[in-house]
């Protein structure tokens, strides 16, 4: 097994046993959208707070397998701080990545910043297509929700 190999799935499981931001979000300007993958299960509700342009705050609730969980863990501690423009292009960059092998040195989608290290663990899904929308699963939510496509 190759060090990335090893490094994604001590990741993935520490993210797995003790995810990040899992928790709910409650109060005025709290967005919400819910991805659920009917292959698998998997179902998440994410949950944003914007300032203005700005992701104040990002959490998730739901069941998955490790990779989802840890996608939506990490996920949410990527985006917090990040504009809506700096979010929507992290979720382009890291949905690439996973499902085409690309994005995960180079800049991002329309010269945005590279991909964050931390995110780069994930590479390694694009090898394995049933696991693509585990991966990306919380990251449409995302989009769902700061783009106020579902309920608030």
């Amino acid at each position: 097994m190759s060090e990335l190999d090893e490094l994604y799935q001590s990741v993935i499981l520490a993210h797995d046993r003790s995810p990040r931001n899992f928790r709910e979000l409650e109060g005025e300007g709290c967005r919400t959208a819910e991805g659920y993958n009917p292959l698998c299960g998997d179902r998440f509700r994410v949950m944003v707070r914007l300032e203005g342009d700005t992701v104040a705050d990002a959490c998730f609730q739901g069941q998955g397998c490790a990779i989802s969980k840890a996608s939506a863990s990490m996920m949410t501690e990527m985006v917090k701080g990040r504009t809506v423009e700096e979010a929507g292009r992290l979720v382009e960059a890291f949905r690439m990545m996973v499902r085409e092998g690309q994005g995960a040195g180079g800049r991002g989608e329309g010269g945005g910043p590279a991909l964050p290290e931390k995110l780069r663990v994930f590479a390694g899904v694009s090898r394995y297509p049933m696991r693509v929308k585990c991966a990306t699963l919380a990251w449409h939510a995302l989009r769902g929700a700061i783009e106020g496509d579902a309920g608030r």
